[in-house]
């Protein structure tokens, strides 16, 4: 299993650690819900050495990547990206990604255990398209910041980012002579910023933001913001059987921008307006459900569990969950029952865990 770059500094920091989609990394510093709550009503430093990070050149490259992926990368603005999925004929997810655009390169941000399948993917269809496919995962880390603060963070380090900078925009300068990249991610409830940089570079970084009073936090407590966000990951909650308009991932999708592998079933299915199933939240009155418990109502099974985790929320904690629902049972507010225990459907995010905790 890879190291990240950081794991040094991690480990200086007193971190736990563990397998986290295909990295060995920090999994906590001893207080997940204390991480939890620096995310929430302060400023986190996170790890990203689980992200790849992938280049495509060559002059088709543009062409080439809009007929592979859901949205729509050949009107990307540079140094703007936006969320994407690459489906199979049959439109059935094979992978999710994020797209930028660089003028002379396309750079692919995916989870770095997905990295060798799009990769395999993007070699089958490249025949006589002059695009090339390089990994340069080694050559680029990434650290987050994320936190009502985050902001005042970064310009507490010298990292002074455009407060009106776009979700999806990167920015590029230099912090201490080094050269960084700086993206703010595409979230309604919550300030994120990635920062990329050469590995070498990445301990330096790291220890400015932690002196800046950034919380290092571990994916333990990434998980319960993740969940509490509402935000599905592929591999767990978003997996290869799953159509697009089930997941509810609509921001990877674009209408109007010409033919992709995948297509046809999408535009069906968009044009007759429906899914059998959707993607939600539920609260549940019990312990986590494992992935796959049975969702039911009035003993009839209606949906399954994907993720669930006890999350700091007013008072406490409570069990919130993630899961694909029959349409019919899945209007915000039903009763159903999770492995015989009782819930309520709810669509996320959990404001009340991410306001009190």
């Amino acid at each position: 299993m890879t190291r990240t770059p950081l794991y040094e500094q991690l480990a200086a920091a007193g971190a736990q650690f563990g397998e986290y989609c295909g990295t060995e990394t920090a999994r906590s510093f001893g207080d997940p819900q204390g991480e939890y709550r620096a995310l929430v009503s302060a400023c986190g430093v996170y790890d990203l050495g689980w992200h790849a990070k992938i280049v495509l050149t060559g002059g088709d490259r543009i062409r080439w990547t809009n007929g592979m992926v859901t949205n729509n990368v050949r009107d990307l603005v540079p140094d703007h990206g936006n969320y994407n999925f690459i489906l199979n004929p049959q439109g059935r997810i094979q992978g999710d990604l994020y797209i930028y655009n660089f003028g002379d390169h396309l750079l692919v941000d995916t989870e770095l255990w997905q990295a060798p399948r799009l990769k395999e993917i993007f070699d089958k269809y490249i025949i006589m398209d002059d695009v090339e496919v390089t990994d340069i995962t080694d050559k680029l880390a990434a650290v987050a910041v994320q936190g009502p603060h985050a902001l005042e963070v970064l310009r507490t380090i010298g990292i002074n980012i455009a407060k009106q900078v776009e979700p999806l925009e990167v920015e590029r300068s230099l912090w201490n002579d080094i050269g960084i990249s700086v993206t703010r991610m595409a979230s309604e409830i919550s300030q994120t910023y990635e920062i990329w940089l050469a590995p070498g570079n990445a301990p330096k970084l790291w220890n400015a933001l932690v002196a800046a009073d950034a919380r290092p936090i571990g994916t333990d407590a990434l998980e319960m913001f993740r969940i509490a966000a509402g935000v599905p990951r592929y591999g767990q909650d978003i997996r290869e059987r799953d159509l697009p308009q089930e997941t509810g991932q609509n921001q990877a999708l674009h209408f109007a921008k010409g033919c992709y592998v995948g297509q046809e079933i999408i535009e069906r299915i968009h044009s007759r307006g429906n899914v059998h199933r959707q993607f939600t939240g539920f609260v549940i009155m019990g312990v986590p459900p494992a992935p796959g418990a049975k969702i039911e109502v009035e003993g009839k099974e209606v949906g399954e569990i994907t993720s669930a985790l006890r999350i700091p929320a007013e008072g406490g904690e409570e069990t919130v969950a993630l899961g694909y629902i029959r349409k019919e049972s899945g209007e915000p507010g039903k009763s159903v029952k999770v492995n015989g225990e009782p819930a309520v459907v709810v669509r996320p995010p959990f404001k009340e865990a991410l306001m009190h905790a």
